[in-house]
């Protein structure tokens, strides 16, 4: 008789798992079947709004869902990582991010939530390098000569910033470390750096290259190099730093999207698909060109990875460049 019991008991496990298990497929099989919700870090009119913006309209098409956008600026995108952290984990709720995702656990000492065990890595788009620009007042055109002014007046160069510890500080922290020379920092919270800058009061910066293109075109900054490992083409002509002073050297903004950590990977692969293929789109690469901005895709776990690794390369960078939120 308990030999029966056993195998009646173990009969109904196997039909309750027979049972359940059409009904997990089916939940990923109809994904989406209500509108997603994109979580944005910044406010509107910033470049990760316009990126994340520009996903949405797509994915919407793609996806037939609509992807309603919702903008939660503030402690440095920490705020719209702690709703998507908190958020449901059934693949209706992104986070666009970018490179302050990984700067943000050693700038903050408290987080009310963990960077590399919150979430899910669901695909990374794109790098975009900055620009190392400077007033013509300092008298130099090429990177090199940038440096050795440097060297020669340490601690007298000033370079200003969007704020400490922030992707436009720490680039050029890690520069700066790697190059050997000792540059003064100028924090700023608006406007105001870019009208100090083309007045000379602070005399260089480290920036995505949109936010000075104009301004170098024009000639009113000189563009002395960008930072990465091959030179850029378009839509101006620049060498990289790599290729002049520091062989190997790469700095750049990452933009990708991530899920709360316990969304199915059955969903998070269907995602990074379709916002692959996005990436992949003639127009939107057309698009992305015009801000130096390069489509590079990573899926899931690849994405996690990278996130990873980019925490571990500038957290000692934050460290050394005294960057604190808290």
């Amino acid at each position: 008789m308990k030999t029966i019991a056993c195998r009646w008991v173990a009969l109904c496990g196997l039909a309750a798992a027979v049972l359940v298990a059409p009904i997990a497929r089916s939940a990923d099989e109809h994904y989406p079947n209500h509108p997603l919700q994109l979580v944005i870090p910044l406010a509107p009119g910033t470049t990760i709004d316009f990126i994340g913006r520009t996903y949405a309209e797509r994915l919407t098409e793609r996806l037939g869902q609509t992807v309603v956008v919702q903008n939660r600026p503030g402690a440095g995108g920490t705020i719209a990582a702690q709703s998507v952290a908190k958020a449901t984990p059934d693949g209706y709720t992104l986070l666009i991010v970018n490179s302050q995702h990984s700067i943000n656990p050693t700038l903050y000492h408290s987080l009310p939530f963990d960077t590399l065990r919150d979430f899910s890595g669901v695909a990374m788009i794109g790098v975009a390098p900055s620009v190392i620009a400077v007033h013509p007042s300092l008298g130099v055109t090429h990177l090199k000569d940038f440096v050795t002014l440097a060297r020669q007046k340490p601690g007298q160069i000033t370079y200003g910033s969007a704020g400490v510890g922030t992707t436009t500080h720490l680039g050029a922290a890690y520069f700066s470390s790697l190059a050997g020379i000792s540059l003064v920092h100028v924090p700023y919270k608006g406007a105001e750096l870019l009208t100090d800058l083309l007045a000379g009061r602070v005399q260089s910066i480290f920036v995505p290259l949109t936010y000075v293109l104009q301004q170098i075109r024009e000639g009113k900054l000189v563009g002395l190099a960008m930072t990465t490992r091959e030179p850029l083409r378009e839509p101006i002509a620049l060498p990289s730093v790599s290729e002049t002073v520091i062989p190997g050297f790469e700095y750049a903004t990452y933009y990708g999207f991530v899920a709360g950590a316990k969304v199915p990977s059955t969903i998070l692969e269907q995602l990074s698909g379709v916002i692959h293929q996005i990436t992949d789109e003639p127009a939107i690469r057309a698009r992305f060109s015009t801000l130096a901005f390069f489509g590079r895709h990573l899926g899931p776990a690849e994405f996690d990875a990278y996130i990873k690794a980019d925490y571990e390369r500038m957290d000692p960078v934050v460290r050394a460049a005294g960057a604190s939120a808290n």
